[in-house]
């Protein structure tokens, strides 16, 4: 029979036993190898069965284990040492409270997915693992953060496969109560909770669970709570599903309910309100609205309030195509953000006007996520350097007149947390251990992925309907001795899935070789909702179906965090083959070079600014992989897959497995090369892509700056509204702003001379405080272009005071510090100390087309 009801019974500790409540609900025992091994050891049977869950390992425990337990001595010696390390963990000061300078007293980081823990599952991919490797890394260093996300209550999705190889989506409930969070509580024991208005008079209500993060919260918003209605009890439903208004609803609740739960929090822990506001991604960009609304709500004007707003936010971008942003129709927006609805005091026109699509091919009718998030936030990131470039020609039409390269959007490149992501025995290897040593371990790595790859593809098959009796085969299914090569990820069509399919004889020779055999473990999961990654999964595991190579290639369905743990762990080559430069970076690459898995990539993301042969191959790609591969046509694009598979096929062939095979002169049965290569991955690739790199870059570039940029607004109470005022005014002079007459006076065109430039300029009402002349000189290229990373700009200074006209005369000396085509130009942009950037506003004036060719103001030393 099916209970009609579910409830969870907690079981009861007794006292010698109390702190393993505590160590079950921290995560932190998702990265702390010892706490695990102490919930190993209170009951084998009942870890394995939970998954490595402690929450879960706990409720499993009878009374008469408990009471074993309480009076095991070494057992509670163990349990002593755990929680005292723990204890020290939580508040011995770290990297964070001995750093010098004035940072942030508090940090909310919010994101529409955490992936701390399989026993969390939270998550869909890259975005998820990410945020989660951020708040460990975060907690290692002692960074106040504050994680801001939803609790769905089915989750992502679990992936099985039907007999023909189709993906099927299960979706099981998560009980909170079953997973390692608490609620948020008031003083008298309430649970805290945040209401959204919605249209037509309706509410959104949700709770607010918290996980601990080792040091850093992470709050979680639940709107299945009794007193929504059905339609509000389904908006945490899942994550990233339903239509349009379903997500809206979703983003309003992460950005606008998250600064509210940030808020109760603080005021109920006593945590210092955050000086900063991290957006990472689009998603969660309604959170700066809503403290706009808190703002406005005490008598401050529109304007001032996102003046302040923007100066203590950072957006990150993680997408590099403008498909990949969310945006909803402009009147859906409206509906939901207007008078009958949420944000109430607030011009919804002027909320409107953040989200517009303003550069050429925008649409009008559209709300853009990722161009309200660039608008709120003074300080913006890609996540790599590729990706950085990528986005700022992305996003060039929002600031017209600047060339690509001074788009005011830098770049940290994303980082993976080591503890978390490397194995037991490759952390404990000594750095200096000999070449034997070394492949040994990466030779028993190898052997347990292989008997993980056999338990699940069995789960696989019974699932698609085999019985026992047909699956003798799976006992011989990959060799611990043979070359292994892994690719796991989600399946959008520019990940190329399939790429390894194009000419499948020579991938089955590859597989087959009489004596440097490569074998292949695939996984990765297709949005519910595209049936083309569903049909690249299903002609991929037809291929691997197949009784000729099944024992060389399988696919292995339900990718996630445990799967992950042991691929990156296990494999010799981690395989990625995006269409470049879709790959924003592109993390699992980093996290497999941790336990000395050597990378066969093609040059996107993180490969594209770290790779060295000593650290693994690089795949061609057959067009240099400009920005334009995202526009490619059809025809194009079969074209460059061809040629790149074939570019796979060869490195596999001719370079990674002779490699992998050669054992060497020395007679030892090592391959000498490939040792090296995995040692200079572990000695100099290792240190590059760990996140607490990424999170210190975040702290010192982004968070430390958006602090001060803060606490200069707030420390003069009229400092935004000045600011504010400002900017209206330059805005409604610049158009009046003009570069007049140009002269310059060069008595020497040789390397050390100068150029004494005079520049007259307009400053339509303008004064020259409110402005920066400036010229900007370089290498050129045939069309007289300036290239973007030679230049360099030269402010010019007022001589005197305004002409008669009213017009300002520039002078300073240009340099001619370099050989060859060299070429200026001179430039007015506002300046204001409260800028991050000359480009924040957007307003640059040139001169006019004709003026070069007019006065012989052009290209010098041909």
């Amino acid at each position: 029979m099916k209970a009609i009801r579910r409830f969870s019974v907690r079981p009861v500790l007794p006292e010698p036993l109390r702190p393993l409540s505590d160590l079950a609900h921290n995560l932190r025992w998702s990265w702390h190898p010892e706490t695990r091994e102490l919930f190993r050891g209170a009951d084998p049977d009942g870890w394995g069965a939970s998954g490595g869950d402690p929450v879960r390992t706990l409720g499993t425990l009878s009374a008469r284990r408990l009471e074993e337990l309480a009076h095991d001595r070494d057992f509670l010696e163990r349990l002593s040492a755990a929680a005292g390390d723990l204890r020290e963990y939580l508040t011995e000061p770290r990297w964070y409270q001995r750093a010098e300078g004035e940072l942030p007293a508090a940090v909310a980081y919010f994101s529409p997915e955490f992936g701390i823990t399989a026993a969390l599952p939270q998550y869909s991919g890259g975005l998820g693992i990410l945020a989660g490797d951020h708040l460990k890394a975060a907690s290692d260093l002692g960074v106040p953060l504050i994680g801001v996300g939803l609790l769905y209550r089915h989750g992502y999705f679990r992936q099985s496969l039907s007999r023909d190889g189709w993906q099927q989506e299960h979706y099981p409930v998560l009980d909170p109560n079953e997973l390692p969070l608490e609620p948020l509580r008031e003083p008298d024991g309430a649970t805290v909770r945040v209401d959204l208005r919605l249209p037509g008079g309706r509410t959104l209500r949700a709770h607010v669970w918290q996980a601990r993060v080792g040091r850093v919260p992470l709050l979680l918003l639940d709107s299945d709570v009794e007193e929504n209605a059905p339609r509000e009890r389904d908006v945490t439903d899942r994550l990233y599903g339903g239509g349009s208004e379903h997500r809206l609803l979703q983003e309003m609740l992460l950005g606008i309910g998250g600064v509210r739960a940030v808020r109760a929090y603080c005021r109920v822990t006593g945590h210092p309100a955050p000086e900063v506001f991290h957006t990472n991604e689009g998603h969660a960009g309604f959170l700066g609205l809503e403290r706009i609304r808190e703002m406005s709500g005490k008598g401050v004007p529109f304007d001032t309030a996102l003046e302040a707003v923007r100066a203590g936010t950072v957006f990150t971008t993680h997408t590099p195509v403008p498909a990949g942003i969310d945006r909803f129709d402009r009147a859906l927006v409206a509906r939901h953000l207007g008078d009958d609805g949420e944000l109430p005091g607030v011009d919804v026109e002027q909320v409107l006007r953040l989200g517009t699509e303003t550069y050429p091919g925008g649409d009008p009718g559209l709300f853009n996520m990722a161009v309200m998030g660039l608008r709120l936030a003074q300080r913006a990131n890609g996540v790599s350097t590729l990706h950085g470039s990528v986005s700022r020609e992305m996003f060039a039409g929002l600031w017209p007149g600047f060339d690509a390269a001074e788009v005011p959007i830098t770049s940290i490149t994303n980082g993976v947390h080591a503890p978390t992501w490397t194995a037991d025995e490759m952390r404990a290897l000594p750095a200096d251990a000999g070449g034997a040593g070394l492949w040994q371990v990466r030779r028993t790595l190898r052997e347990q992925l292989v008997h993980e790859v056999r338990r699940r593809l069995r789960a696989s098959w019974r699932q698609r309907g085999a019985s026992d009796a047909e699956l003798g085969w799976i006992d011989g299914v990959l060799d611990p001795d043979v070359l292994t090569v892994g690719f796991a990820r989600r399946v959008p069509s520019y990940k190329r899935l399939t790429l390894m399919l194009r000419d499948r004889e020579r991938l089955t020779e590859l597989l087959l070789h009489p004596t440097r055999p490569v074998q292949l473990v695939v996984a990765g999961k297709a949005h519910p909702a595209d049936d083309g990654g569903k049909r690249l999964i299903q002609e991929l595991v037809r291929f691997a179906d197949d009784p000729r190579v099944r024992h060389r290639i399988v696919f292995l369905p339900d990718y996630g965090m445990a799967m992950a743990q042991k691929l990156y762990t296990g494999c010799d080559v981690w395989l990625n083959n995006p269409l470049r430069p879709l790959e924003a970076c592109g993390t699992s690459g980093m996290k497999a070079a941790l336990n000395g898995c050597l990378n066969l990539s093609v040059r996107d993301g993180w490969w594209e600014e770290w790779y060295e042969p000593d650290f693994g191959w690089a795949i061609p790609t057959a067009d240099g992989g400009g920005p334009g591969a995202a526009h490619e046509s059809a025809q194009d694009r079969e074209r460059r897959d061809d040629i790149e598979a074939v570019a796979l096929y060869e490195l596999l062939r001719e370079h990674v497995a002779p490699c992998f095979y050669d054992r060497g002169p020395a007679g030892d049965g090592l391959p000498e090369r490939w040792i090296e290569m995995v040692r200079q991955t572990r000695e100099r690739l290792g240190p590059k892509v760990l996140a607490d790199r990424m999170v210190r870059e975040y702290t010192e570039r982004l968070y430390t700056p958006a602090a001060h940029a803060h606490r200069a607004l707030e420390a003069d109470a009229g400092a935004a509204g000045r600011l504010a005022e400002w900017k209206a005014r330059v805005r409604a002079g610049w158009p009046r702003v003009a570069v007049d007459h140009v002269e310059s006076v060069c008595e020497s065109v040789e390397l050390g001379g100068s150029l004494s430039l005079r520049v007259r300029v307009a400053l339509g009402g303008l004064e020259p405080g409110d402005v920066e002349v400036q010229a900007v000189a370089g290498r050129v290229d045939e069309s007289d272009s300036i290239a973007g990373d030679d230049a360099v700009r030269v402010p010019l200074k007022p001589s005197g005071g305004p002409e008669e006209d009213g017009s300002w005369l520039y002078e300073g000396p240009l340099a001619l510090d370099r050989t060859g085509p060299f070429g200026y130009t001179v430039r007015v942009l506002p300046s204001h100390p409260l800028l991050a950037s000359p480009a924040e506003m957007g307003l640059v004036t040139l001169p006019p087309d004709d003026l070069g060719a007019r006065e012989a103001a052009g290209v010098l030393l041909r």
